[in-house]
């Protein structure tokens, strides 16, 4: 069972889409998502801007999206990964649906890290007349920089756990390998490794973020 071909699948057809989707998706969902964090943090009572309006809004459309079972989401978002991609199976396609499930959870992430810089730095950059997006770049999102590299390493390993989930769907990557090997010709070897490989993308991404975290940790030192 194990030949050349095999191999080749699980390198070609797993690995590699797996690490596209996971990446690609990430990226877009902080395009999204950091924004929608630092508009919460903002807007929020007792924020730098507060705006109650502006807040409840984005407060339920965040919990509503993240509310939706990944799976379910998938098949919602057919028709829109239809028209943006051309076709609802595939790599590409399952981006779209993974953008809109890791979107809401990268904002909730954001969020937290913000609120957890000490306010007593906010307002000494606000004592020196810093403007909004001074006191957001470099007091709020410098001083989390640590948290928010953390937070990134916990998205993507929930993005790798969603890319998994899409091979029930025909996603691709090592979730659909598994499902069409594993499950459907009973191939429990392929199913094992399938698994095995998605653990160690999942520490590798761990290590790396948790390097990097520590690395901009201004605190540590030594």
């Amino acid at each position: 069972m194990w030949d050349n071909e095999i191999v080749k699948m699980l390198v070609v057809e797993g690995i590699g889409p797996t690490l596209y989707m996971t990446i690609t998706s990430t990226l877009f969902a902080y395009i999204l998502g950091l924004p929608v964090g630092i508009l919460l943090v903002v807007t929020a009572k007792g924020g730098l801007k507060p705006n109650a309006f502006v807040y409840k809004i984005l407060d339920f459309v965040v919990n509503i999206l993240r509310s939706i079972p990944f799976l379910i989401l998938l098949i919602l978002a057919i028709p829109l990964t239809k028209f943006i991609v051309g076709r609802s199976y595939g790599p590409t396609a399952t981006i779209v649906p993974l953008v809109i499930a890791a979107a809401p959870f990268v904002a909730r992430m954001v969020e937290s890290s913000l609120l957890e810089v000490d306010k007593g730095v906010i307002e000494a950059a606000q004592s020196m007349g810093a403007s909004l997006w001074e006191i957001i770049w470099k007091v709020l999102l410098a001083e989390a920089r640590t948290s928010l590299i953390v937070g990134a390493t916990i998205a993507l390993g929930t993005i790798l756990g969603y890319s998994a989930m899409a091979g029930v769907v025909g996603g691709g990557g090592l979730g659909d390998i598994a499902i069409r090997y594993g499950y459907y010709r009973y191939e429990t070897g392929i199913m094992v490794v399938t698994v095995i490989l998605l653990v160690i993308l999942m520490q590798i991404l761990q290590i790396i973020g948790t390097w990097l975290s520590k690395k901009l940790d201004k605190r540590i030192t030594g």
